[in-house]
Parts: structure tokens; C-alpha cells; sequence
């Protein structure tokens, strides 16, 4: 999936504005000696620099109203109005300019910026018949032969495209756009190059200009639309729809399109509300949902899948979490999040290994993630203690076992391994180590704190893996300290502990 930063979306919506301040040059000529146009044109200034456009304008209109043969205020107002989008508005002020200053060669700059190459020649011609200075004919012949480039390159990528040489088109319509950065008809078709070669961040990028030279540009807002959902964010699709429908309510394109992006918003939000309050089934349930709703587009079902593996993780369904991790790790091998819940769903299934092996392979992708840190530390505390003894393997309960199941276990072993079951001494003597290991098992499962000790990897048995000093409960000696020990709870009791 193409990430596309929300600054950069922001960057992207001010993409005229931005190439209007980059092309504006003050002329450095005194347009009028009225000192009140003056300052309306240096207030304009300022505020169109700050990207105050609507005030911008209003001094502009001033300084024309104050000197109406002030070519630099048509100028200016005109830039203003190509910062807003209305082209239409700013011909008539360029023309204007023009006729007070024939030599004056911004309008046929302009207009090749627009892409508009026949207006943009005519322009420059009437500079070359207007006895300009040598610095305004050098300007114009260079812009002559520079728009009889770009018209023999127009000419090329429209051939390319039509003969579907996408990479040899987009080619050349970047050294189009490189002049004519506001024409909208090169963006689109380079838009379209972008689509058909896979290339979607760069696609989205213009078409996001093109939505704002163009106005009421409904099919760039739907085109953005349609890309974001294919990426699998149906966020920004959503948004993009919706402007699309602000243009146009009855656009039956948008409108479908709006109805499917919606629903599987609303599923999509519901899922992660339902994970928000850890009903983890349920949500598991929804993303099931999310696929059946579009079961068309790959990026959705891999997200959808992602999170059902976080939810089973979670849910601590260890098999079925593996499985869909392993179905999300084989489209995308270096998907963080599935490798962090898949090991920990390896760590519920005793694969202590393969957690450790999960663990490395997500922090080579994201190496300051604490948790996945914390995680590999505790994998491989878990695995230590899985070649030391096993207090749930003891009992043969899970991880996940109640007290009440870890008591019921207890008991039928300890009934099953009690010394005075056996009689010879061999017996007797492996029993005695049975036993003490049953009891041990149990007296660590029953108490929450060793408990959750032992599930990061400690041991509450072994002082060697103890990690912070203090009190800690070991059973002292062997079978002598346990005689006469009943573990259904009647009878003489004797068993003890010491306290180191």
C-alpha cells in the first residue's frame, strides 16, 4: 500500500497557489505614481505571499479601481485569480496587460504555463512586432522556441498513449509539465500513465492538481476516490466521494461508488469499536463481514485479515491466530503487526522459537518498537524455562487454564503419584519426585503473582531466576517434609515451605 502522509495531502490541495508564488516576479516597475494604488499593490503582495487570497484580491480590485492604466494591478490581480483556481477570470486582466504594455511578455507566459500553446505563440509574436527592448525579444523568442518543443512533444505522448507506451508517454509529458505546470489536460493523461503502470502515489499526486486547475472537476475527485479504495483506504476514498457529490449529487458514478465505500467504512469502524472494548469474537466476526462486503480488492482482505490475526492473538485462539498470520506474512512478509501477533500466539502455543524467530524478523523492520522488544526478551526468558521444567506441562493444563482447572488437575495427579502408592523403592523414589513437582506446580499456578512471574519467564522456584533479590518460596528438602500430607485436604498436613 502507497503511504500518503496527511501533510503531504495538505501540500498537494495548494499545488496552484504554491506554482502562482513561484512564478510571481515583481517586475520592478512603477505601475502609477498614485501612492495609494501603490500601497494597495504592496498590501496585495503581502497577503498573497501569506495565502490571503480573498483579502489579496480585495486590494488588487482597489489598485485597479485607483489606476485603472496601472498594467502591474490587471497583473496582480490576474496572479491572484490563477492562485484561486479561476483562469477565466484572470485572461481578461492578462489581456488588459497587454494592451497597456505590449511589450509585456507574463501573459504569454502564463498562458504556457496553462498549456495553452497557440494563445501563448500569438502572445509572443505581438511582442516580437511591438520594437520591445532586446531583453523582452530575447525573452519571446526563447519562449517561441520553447512552446514549439513542447507542441512536437504533445504530439508524441499523445501517440504514445494511444499506443499504450505508458512509460514512454509519462516521459514525455514530464518535460511538459515541467513548463506548462498548470496545464490540467497533460496532468490527467500523465495521471492515467501513472494508473496503468502501477505507479498510484505518483497518480494521486496529480490528479489532486488537476482537481483544483480544473473547476467542477467531478472525475478527478472519483478517479482519486477509486485509487484510494483499490489501496484499501477507505477513508480517504470516502473523502474523496464525498467531494465528488459536493460537485455533484446525482454523479451516478460517485453515488454508487459512495453507497459501497460507506458501508464498508461503517463495518470497518464497528470492528475496531468492538476491538477498542476487547470483544475480540465479535470483531473477528465483522472483518468476516468486511470480506464478503468486497471481496474484490486484495489490499481490504489482507487488512481485514490482519486484524482477525490480532484478534485471535488476543483472544488467546493460538491455532487459528497462527493460520491467518501466516496467510497476512505470506502476501506481505514484512508486515509488522502480524509478525508481533504471531508470536505471540506462538509464545500461548509453547513454539518459543518461532516467537524468538517472529520477534527478530518485525524488529529488523521497526528496531525501536518497544514492544517487540519486550517480547523478544520474554520469548526468550519462556524458552530458558521450557528446557528447565514446566509447571503447565507438569499438570498438563494450558496457559489459559482457570484455578478451578489447575486445582482439578492437581489433585487427580497427586492422588495418581502419591508415595504411598507404591512400593518398590525405585518406584517410591521417582514418585517423591513426581509429587514434589505436582505440588510445586500447583502452588505457583494458584497464587496470581508467581504465576504472572512465571508466565514472563521467571521462576518462583529457582533462586537462579529470580531477577530482583528479595523473598521468593522454594520447597525445602524431599519427601520427608511431605509425610503424612493428604492432598484432598484431610488427614495430617506437614507440608513445608522455607523462606530464604
Amino acid at each position: 500500500m502507497v503511504a500518503i502522509s496527511p501533510v503531504a495531502h495538505k501540500l498537494l490541495s495548494y499545488v496552484p497557489f504554491l506554482l502562482v508564488l513561484i512564478d510571481l516576479r515583481y517586475e520592478g516597475v512603477n505601475g502609477g505614481k498614485d501612492g495609494g494604488v501603490e500601497n494597495h499593490l504592496e498590501m496585495g503582495k503581502k497577503l498573497l505571499a501569506a495565502g490571503q487570497l480573498a483579502d489579496a484580491l480585495s486590494h488588487f480590485h482597489a489598485a485597479v479601481d485607483g489606476d485603472p492604466k496601472n498594467y502591474m494591478a490587471y497583473y496582480r490581480r490576474a496572479t491572484v485569480y490563477l492562485a484561486m483556481g479561476k483562469s477565466k477570470s484572470a485572461l481578461p486582466d492578462l489581456s488588459k496587460v497587454i494592451e497597456l504594455k505590449p511589450d509585456f511578455t507574463s501573459r504569454g507566459n502564463l498562458l504556457l504555463k496553462h498549456g495553452k500553446l497557440d494563445e501563448a505563440e500569438s502572445d509572443f509574436k505581438k511582442v516580437l512586432k511591438s520594437n520591445p527592448s532586446s531583453k523582452e525579444e530575447q525573452e519571446a523568442q526563447s519562449q517561441l522556441k520553447k512552446s514549439d518543443e513542447i507542441q512536437r512533444l504533445v504530439a508524441q505522448a499523445q501517440s504514445d498513449f494511444t499506443r499504450r507506451d505508458y512509460g514512454s508517454a509519462a516521459s514525455h509529458l514530464d518535460i511538459i509539465i515541467d513548463t506548462c505546470v498548470w496545464d490540467a489536460d497533460s496532468r490527467e493523461m500523465r495521471a492515467e500513465c501513472f494508473i496503468q503502470l502501477g505507479e498510484m502515489g505518483k497518480a494521486i499526486s496529480d490528479l489532486k492538481a488537476t482537481s483544483k486547475l480544473k473547476s467542477d472537476n467531478t472525475q478527478a475527485f472519483y478517479k482519486l476516490s477509486t485509487i484510494y479504495y483499490n489501496l484499501g483506504d477507505h477513508e480517504m476514498s470516502l473523502n474523496e466521494v464525498r467531494e465528488c457529490l459536493k460537485l455533484d449529487p446525482d454523479h451516478k458514478q460517485c453515488f454508487s461508488h459512495y453507497k459501497q465505500v460507506k458501508k464498508l467504512n461503517k463495518q470497518t469502524q464497528a470492528a475496531e469499536e468492538l476491538i477498542q472494548q476487547e470483544k475480540y469474537s465479535d470483531a473477528v466476526s465483522k472483518y468476516e463481514s468486511v470480506m464478503k462486503t468486497e471481496p474484490n480488492v486484495p489490499q481490504f482482505i489482507l487488512n481485514a485479515k490482519e486484524r482477525m490475526c490480532h484478534c485471535l492473538s488476543k483472544d488467546q485462539q493460538p491455532a487459528n491466530a497462527i493460520s491467518v498470520c501466516s496467510e497476512v506474512l505470506k502476501a506481505d512478509p514484512e508486515n509488522v503487526n502480524a509478525l508481533k501477533d504471531r508470536a505471540e500466539a506462538y509464545l500461548q502455543d509453547d513454539q518459543y522459537e518461532e516467537a524468538i524467530k517472529d520477534f527478530e524478523s518485525a524488529k529488523e523492520h521497526s528496531e525501536n518498537d518497544r514492544q517487540i522488544k519486550e517480547g523478544l526478551e520474554r520469548a526468550q526468558r519462556l524458552l530458558k524455562q521450557s528446557q528447565k521444567r514446566d509447571y503447565y506441562k507438569i499438570l498438563g493444563v494450558k496457559r489459559t487454564a482457570q484455578k478451578k482447572e489447575i486445582l482439578k488437575a492437581y489433585r487427580k495427579l497427586a492422588q495418581q503419584w502419591h508415595p504411598d502408592n507404591f512400593q518398590d523403592a525405585e518406584e517410591k523414589k521417582k514418585a517423591e519426585k513426581k509429587f514434589i513437582d505436582i505440588a510445586q506446580a500447583k502452588e505457583v499456578l494458584t497464587d496470581p503473582e508467581m504465576r504472572s512471574k512465571f508466565d514472563q519467564g521467571e521462576d518462583p522456584m529457582d533462586p537462579e531466576s529470580q531477577q530482583g533479590g528479595g523473598h521468593h518460596h522454594h520447597f525445602h528438602g524431599g519427601w520427608e517434609n511431605f509425610q503424612g500430607f493428604n492432598p484432598f485436604g484431610s488427614g495430617p498436613f506437614n507440608f513445608k515451605f522455607n523462606f530464604n
